[in-house]
């Protein structure tokens, strides 16, 4: 991984340190080797390999010493996560709470990736949620293998349509919510989208190598679809959750966001823009409280 202009306090911002990690984690030495350019890396293309290196990265910066789950759910790459946490917390440090953030996780999937990284870097306290029960499971194993239960709590949504209907509860009151939305429409759709970027690794393998079940990679509508639930049903809980966020990866979804925003009573919005190398991603964060309400939420 190259130089990238990641968020300041991201820890991956100068590459991978692969010489520390399989010091580290030395599970991880059998799958680095040196390159015909003379560079030492892994196969990225190689779903095994990139699952090691996140365990090996998650072991080494953020002392978890277990990360497991079967190898069809989705494997997060912990830079760009831990890059959406450290954005998060300049807009959750904006409103100057004294009390320990408490944020609501949509879709935390097999691997908790950012209630465990949201806890590890800013001590924030997390519930989180899956439409899969087996996800659930392997997440559940993880938080009690790190001895995270008082830390992290799960709740299932037991119905595939809704996100927020069925889990946010009259007395709960979240600091924000994140997600990263599942962004294809079909299972062709991501399998396609797959192919390309094995292409582009000149590595055909047919698996996806960054693996991922149905649930976690497509939603019926695609992104779009997802987003305006996502939007709507937060209109439902306005006093429940200071920010609402959402990462958005195609950027002319953000248009018809900003109008429904405004039809449902938002009353701030920002864009929040990440640069990952030549990548550029974003989410958008929104709050129906008015200046009284969110000075007596502090």
């Amino acid at each position: 991984m190259s130089k990238s202009s990641f968020h300041h306090k991201n820890l991956h911002q100068s590459g991978y340190d692969l010489e520390l990690l399989c010091t580290q984690y030395p599970p991880l030495h059998k799958f680095v080797f040196v390159n015909q350019y003379g560079t030492t890396t892994i196969d990225f293309a190689n779903p095994k390999a990139v699952k090691k290196l996140n365990r090996a990265l998650l072991f080494t910066y953020y002392n978890l010493n277990f990360w497991d789950f079967p190898d069809v759910h989705l494997c997060p790459p912990i830079p760009s996560r831990v890059d959406y946490i450290h954005h998060l917390a300049d807009l959750i440090k904006k409103t100057q709470s004294s009390q320990t953030p408490h944020l609501l996780d949509i879709g935390t999937g097999a691997s908790c990736i950012y209630p465990l990284l949201g806890n590890a870097s800013y001590q924030w306290n997390f519930t989180a949620t899956d439409v899969d029960k087996a996800s659930l499971t392997h997440a559940k194993k993880i938080i009690k293998k790190n001895s995270l239960q008082s830390n992290i709590s799960l709740r299932h949504q037991n119905n595939i349509s809704q996100i927020f209907n069925g889990i946010i509860t009259p007395s709960d009151r979240f600091m924000a919510t994140l997600c990263n939305p599942p962004f294809y429409g079909s299972a062709k759709e991501a399998q396609q989208a797959n192919d390309r970027k094995q292409q582009g690794l000149k590595k055909v393998t047919g698996n996806r190598n960054f693996s991922g079940t149905s649930n976690e990679l497509w939603y019926k509508g695609g992104e779009k679809a997802f987003l305006h639930t996502y939007l709507y049903e937060s209109s439902l809980y306005k006093t429940n959750c200071f920010w609402f966020t959402i990462l958005v990866s195609k950027k002319e979804n953000l248009k018809s966001m900003y109008t429904s925003l405004k039809k449902l009573g938002a009353t701030q919005v920002h864009t929040i823009t990440m640069h990952q190398g030549n990548k550029v991603t974003r989410f958008v964060a929104w709050t129906f409280l008015t200046p009284a309400q969110q000075k007596q939420w502090k």
